[in-house]
């Protein structure tokens, strides 16, 4: 700042509390690999504005690229500046450009300053080296107003990073915001934090700073930890922001600078942060972005929890996970542990099974055991580089990034009301028709659920071949299990009943005609045979004496007379049986009269 008036000083007393209006420097972004970086860019001052007679400025300038054959583009991003409000619109290269983000600082009342910023990266990579023109950058309307004290200025830069695979695995961060040294704020202190120093070897620190004068070297000076930055004779120690461009080796970039800085013996390893600290007796200069690039070969592990499976009633959940290495500068080890937490308790463990090289991931998969305690709902915590206490194995690039959580419910099987087994009579050989179709609601205790009946437990669990006639079932043999499979709209449970026959009162029919017409041509006892397999049936004449005995083994009575080894035919009459089931249920023997006709 260029103040020669007694007037000027007035004003730095009365508004001194509106002297620092902008935005703190912070990171934007880091990128890790084998990534080196240039500034490009140009002022829009004819020459510096300690030097004009009067006021002007022009609406565009350019500057030229020039890379390496072998230089990838990795990233790039423009930013411009200058006295007033802002012109937020403006063309590269003949292309419209449109701020992405701003920054503003308000000297007292009246002098503002703006900055943008646009990521132009797949622009600068389509055109490659060459001539860039920046046009329609009008600040034309605040010069005239910032002539009074000499801080009429524009100009533009771009940062570009690119990657070579000759470079060593470095660490690129990217701070900017827009903050102010000047004569009243005398000593500006930026923390840069994020950085990791493995290696300091040819570490470097990159400024985009405006409205610094080559004229004004008032206590201006620039540090880092403590010790000044200097390279003369582009950049004095008393004199750090002067309209230079250390890329260009140009002391004629008016009212702004684009320096670079070799830091190797200003930044031990170790280090995680590094403070910056400028002083200036006079001239006004305003800190819009600050580079820097150290070695650091250093894997990065990240993890995201992908998806996970819950099943009814199990609180052993599988999950699937993608360990990352993309933000590294270095190969992450295979076997690095991962630990899964669940309200600090450790639930499960994993580990990567391969060598996960720089941008890599890789997919694996673990087994959590939920506690008992736990409730339904509840969050899995996962951390890789972690062997299940908090400590981990690797040094990584960032320490602070190796967790990931998910949501998880559990599912709980519907309630359902135990079944009492179901009875009917015995059809032979324990065959049975059976009726359960009131089970269907029976057994449900929400009638929202369904229920499906099924003849074994895996057709229940996997939801095929139900049972569709629930009503007239048959079983051929018994004890039979039926399943049924109850279903909420998440999950489901199986029960199951028995079907069961007993032993049915047999029905006489006690009228034989042995004519062979197809009717009663013998003593036929429904409900007999094959279910009363013991029985023993005997028959007498009206006098009492014995005529014919039969068992399971032998065919109904067809009215003969059995004598010695052969029969004859029974007269017509009455006859007499006794039916012997030697059945627990039936102790007592069945008895009665048949009747016995041609």
């Amino acid at each position: 700042m260029k103040l020669k008036s007694t007037f000027y000083g007035y004003l730095f007393i009365i508004f001194f509390p509106l002297l620092a209006i902008g935005q703190d420097i912070s990171l934007y972004t880091q990128i890790n690999g084998r990534y080196d970086f240039t500034f490009v860019g140009n002022t829009l001052n004819p020459q510096e504005n300690s030097f004009q007679p009067s006021p002007s400025i022009f609406t565009s300038s350019s500057a030229d690229l020039t890379l390496d054959f072998s230089d990838v583009i990795e990233r790039a991003y423009l930013y411009w500046a200058g006295c007033g409000t802002g012109d937020f619109d403006i063309k590269l290269n003949g292309v419209d450009i449109t701020a992405e983000r701003t920054f503003s600082n308000l000297l007292f009342t009246q002098f503002n300053f703006f900055s943008a910023f646009t990521d132009i990266t797949s622009f600068v990579q389509s055109t490659g080296n060459g001539t860039y023109t920046v046009s329609d950058l009008d600040v034309t309307s605040f010069i005239d107003l910032h002539y009074q004290n000499r801080t009429n200025f524009a100009g533009w830069a771009i940062i570009v990073v690119y990657q070579n695979n000759a470079l060593p695995l470095n660490q690129l961060n990217i701070y900017d915001g827009l903050q102010v040294v000047s004569q009243v704020q005398n000593l500006l202190t930026v923390n840069l934090d994020a950085l990791n120093v493995i290696d300091n070897q040819d570490a470097r620190i990159g400024f985009l700073a405006w409205e610094g004068d080559s004229g004004l070297a008032v206590n201006e000076t620039l540090r880092i930890n403590g010790t000044i930055l200097s390279n003369p004779p582009l950049n004095p120690a008393n004199n750090a922001f002067n309209g230079t461009n250390t890329v260009t080796n140009s002391n004629e970039l008016y009212n702004m600078d684009l320096d670079i800085y070799n830091i190797q013996n200003n930044i031990a390893i170790g280090d995680t942060s590094a403070t910056i600290e400028l002083t200036s007796g006079q001239d006004y200069v305003m800190i819009n972005a600050i580079v820097t690039k150290l070695n650091s070969q250093l894997p990065d592990a990240t993890i995201v929890l992908n998806d996970f499976n819950v099943t009814c009633d199990s609180r052993e959940v599988p999950i699937t996970y993608t360990v990352s290495n993309i933000n590294s500068t270095n190969d992450l080890q295979s076997n690095t542990p991962i630990a899964f937490y669940v309200n600090g308790i450790l639930v499960g463990t994993s580990q990567t099974q391969n060598i996960i090289p720089i941008g890599g991931n890789e997919t694996g998969s673990a087994i959590i055991t939920v506690p008992s305690t736990t409730p339904l709902n509840f969050t899995v915590l996962a951390v890789v580089d972690d062997i299940g206490d908090g400590t981990g194995i690797v040094t990584e690039l960032a320490e602070n990034n190796n967790t990931n959580t998910i949501n998880i419910e559990l599912l709980v099987a519907p309630d359902f009301n135990d079944l009492n087994p179901v009875l009917s009579c015995n059809l032979g050989l324990t065959r049975g028709i059976f009726d359960f179709s009131a089970y269907e609601n029976e057994v449900k205790t929400d009638i929202s659920h369904s229920a499906t009946f099924y003849e074994s437990h895996d057709d229940a669990i996997n939801a095929i071949n139900p049972i569709f006639n629930a009503s007239n079932y048959e079983a051929l043999t018994t004890p039979k299990e039926i399943f049924i499979r109850i279903e909420d709209n998440d999950c489901f449970a199986i029960t199951s009943f028995t079907l069961l026959t007993e032993n049915c009162p047999p029905i006489i029919y006690n009228a034989v005609s042995d004519n062979n017409d197809g009717l009663n041509d013998s003593f036929f006892i429904d409900g007999l045979r094959d279910i009363f397999v013991d029985f023993k049936l005997e028959i007498y004449n009206r006098w009492g004496k014995l005529v014919w005995t039969g068992d399971n083994n032998k065919p109904n009575w067809k009215g003969k007379i059995e004598e010695g080894i052969g029969s004859k035919h029974a007269p017509d009459g009455t006859y007499f049986y006794i039916l012997y089931l030697n059945d627990p249920s039936y102790p007592e023997p069945l008895n009665g009269y048949l009747y016995l006709t041609r």
